[in-house]
């Protein structure tokens, strides 16, 4: 049986919806009718054999084999994009004054920087980490020109990425004890990770003592490798040392996107987040 090759027009019309959350939205962004949209989605599917959207009343949601075709295609597209940039386009020079997050530090930003200044020798990369609110204030007043952060529940403002989970981490085989508040380490007041875990340890009647609190992020994680306390991360990022603390209240998920002119940048922006997606689809060493 000869394996079928899949069609880019129509995984980029998927990986749209998925993205827009719609067959219009997508149609919108695409220049495309929602008819025709619908249709690439209805022919990736007849080439697959399998439904990859569940079309409801409420709008469309990825199936399960959908969700992981999305991997896949968002990759492909990437690496698309990224040999038709370099083969074609005219080299890009400049200059991009990129903030980051610590969020998105642990394991992610390093492969993705050294990657991207590999594919565009000639931008200069400035990169500033810090929280996701003072980046954010750092470009309003022109210090930078874009910033990968965490979109604010209720916010519509920015490029969304991607969506992860926050979860409780602390050291391999820390438990919660049982006569006494919940020890934690968290960031200053003003981050969204606190305010959310804090806020779910109050709802679910869990007493807590706030006994670590660091301006930076890899200053928490520290206070939980070595014992000293739990805290929370965003599931994508944990660094080694780390691991899932059960049976603590759900803090929800955290949305990170790309703030600022993007579309004005869209020659370096479209490969940088194709590039930060690849690098979450990577599994970790030893997972």
């Amino acid at each position: 049986m000869r394996v079928p090759d899949l069609d880019l027009d129509l995984l980029r019309g998927f990986v749209t919806v998925a993205e827009r959350g719609g067959f219009t939205a997508a149609g919108s962004a695409l220049g495309l009718t929602q008819s025709a949209i619908s249709l690439k989605v209805k022919r990736l599917e007849e080439i697959l054999g399998k439904r990859v959207l569940d079309r409801g009343g409420r709008g469309v949601a990825l199936t399960r084999d959908g969700e992981t075709l999305l991997a896949y295609a968002r990759r492909i597209l990437a690496l698309n994009d990224e040999a038709v940039r370099r083969m074609v386009a005219p080299p890009v020079a400049g200059r991009l004054r990129l903030g980051v997050a610590d969020h998105f530090i642990p394991r992610n930003l390093a492969p993705v920087l050294a990657r991207f200044t590999q594919t565009y020798p000639e931008v200069r990369l400035e990169v500033e980490v810090g929280r996701s609110h003072e980046l954010r204030a750092a470009m309003a007043e022109g210090a930078l020109d874009l910033v990968l952060g965490k979109r604010r529940d209720g916010e519509t403002e920015g490029r969304p990425i991607f969506t992860e989970t926050i979860v409780w981490v602390a050291a391999p085989g820390w438990e919660a004890p049982a006569d006494r508040p919940l020890p934690v380490a968290m960031l200053p007041q003003g981050c969204m990770l606190r305010d959310r875990a804090l806020a779910a340890l109050a709802r679910a009647g869990i007493a807590f003592d706030l006994l670590y609190t660091s301006a930076s992020l890899l200053g928490v994680a520290a206070a939980a490798q070595a014992g000293f306390a739990a805290t929370v991360l965003g599931r994508t990022g944990l660094p080694p040392g780390l691991e899932e603390v059960p049976g603590l209240p759900a803090c929800g998920t955290a949305e990170m996107c790309l703030f600022g002119d993007a579309e004005g940048r869209s020659a370096l922006v479209d490969p940088l987040i194709g590039f930060i997606r690849e690098s979450l689809a990577a599994p970790r060493a030893g997972v």
